[in-house]
């Protein structure tokens, strides 16, 4: 009777643990984009229908611009459109960067098909963001650059392609979680990702801007 008893505690222990087994308290949560930096449907089916979606189209390999600024510009829009100026995506995010139609409201710019055919303009719109969002990130750039975040290097590149990704607000609440609130795109694309992709360069040439307009 006392074997059959023990042989039941122990039963009993070995279904608890494994029950518990799975989870972690410690476990990094990748959520989505919130809603506020989605595309309004309603303002999408507006926008000129002038290209299919990039992903339809072939890859072809940008060039190495190293380091630099203008690399990282390179870097960052093949990424997101495979460098082509006249994309809309399938969430109507817009051109070589893909901007939302909030941002470029934000900095002054309310014409998507004028944005869409004005490579110049769209140049000039991402120097914007990145001067807007350097300000906005300037403390968590001071705080965390040079620290390490699950295994990755914090620097100043890698934020401000994470803040183009998620948003500035996002961006802060991976940092000060160390990595724990983790925000990633419809396509999966996370700001952990971005964060390793887009470190190392050299951004210096933006300067910081607090509500810069174009």
């Amino acid at each position: 009777m006392k074997r059959w008893t023990s042989f039941l505690l122990h039963l009993a222990m070995i279904v608890i643990l494994t029950s518990f087994g799975s989870y972690t308290l410690d476990r990094k949560e990748v959520r989505q984009v919130p809603d506020f930096l989605r595309v309004d449907s309603e303002l999408t089916s507006k926008l000129p229908q002038i290209t299919e979606h990039y992903f339809d189209q072939p890859v072809v390999t940008p060039p190495f611009l190293g380091s630099s600024y203008n690399g990282f510009k390179d870097a960052l829009a093949f990424k997101e459109s495979q460098g082509r100026y006249d994309v809309v995506n399938t969430l109507g995010y817009l051109g070589k960067y893909q901007f939302g139609l909030s941002t470029l409201n934000l900095m002054g710019v309310y014409n998507a098909d004028k944005f869409l055919r004005n490579p110049a303009l769209q140049e000039v719109m991402f120097d914007t963001n990145i001067a807007r969002n350097k300000w906005i990130l300037r403390r968590d750039i001071k705080r965390f650059k040079g620290k390490r975040i699950n295994g990755v290097e914090i620097t100043e590149s890698g934020i401000l392609a994470a803040a183009h990704l998620a948003g500035a607000g996002n961006v802060k609440k991976y940092l000060r979680s160390y990595g724990k609130d983790d925000v990633a795109d419809a396509y999966g694309s996370s700001i952990s990702y971005y964060m390793k992709k887009f470190a190392g360069y050299d951004i210096s040439a933006i300067q910081k801007k607090r509500n810069p307009r174009v």
